[in-house]
């Protein structure tokens, strides 16, 4: 992507967290390039003075990819169960971190690239995603990045071991804001 293009899809998640927060509805984005209308999955992460707020995302490119960035900052904002919804005093503290994913393939447990893959991990209904910079920001190990999306999705630590367990991998182009927005009402 382009700086340009991450920049206005960064704009697009801070306008709808903000309008969320606000309890408003985003707005329809208009005049965008060519790449962000093409399918997309994405996931969002909100940030409230460094700390995690909320984080959703798309595992599959079925809506354009600035929609889905918009209805994940949307979730992020508001529907992520681990945490209150974001409110407008959260707003000058906020950083937004965007992940636009590459298609999942399945992988053996070995096959597993810390720094670069992201992990699915999933037995029937059971299913647990971590993003690929989760493991280098807590500082895990193949093994523990694997126990970790496993414990995510609900299921024993050494899940990944069954052969039931389905495991894809996938990248991601990672970018965000450095500092929160100063003013941001």
């Amino acid at each position: 992507m382009t700086p340009d293009e991450r920049a206005r899809l960064l704009a697009i998640a801070r306008e709808a967290a903000e309008a969320t927060a606000g309890g408003a509805a985003p707005r329809p984005a208009t005049g965008l390039p060519h790449a962000l209308l093409d399918p997309g999955a994405a996931f969002v992460t909100l940030r409230v003075g460094g700390e995690l707020r909320g984080c959703i995302g798309h595992l599959e490119a079925h809506k354009p990819l600035w929609l889905s960035v918009q209805e994940m900052a949307v979730a992020a904002s508001s529907r992520d169960d681990r945490f209150a919804p974001l409110a407008p005093a959260d707003l000058p503290r906020l950083s937004i971190g965007i992940s636009v994913l590459s298609p999942m393939r399945r992988a053996r447990p070995e096959e597993v690239v810390i720094g670069t893959h992201g992990l699915h991990v999933r037995i029937e209904r059971a299913s647990g995603l971590l993003l690929p910079q989760v493991p280098v920001e807590w500082g895990w190990d193949r093994a523990e990045f694997l126990r970790q999306a496993c414990r995510k999705a609900g299921l024993p630590p050494d899940a990944f071991l069954d052969p039931a367990c389905e495991l894809s991998v996938f990248t991601a182009e990672v970018f965000g804001d450095e500092e929160p927005s100063q003013g941001t009402q």
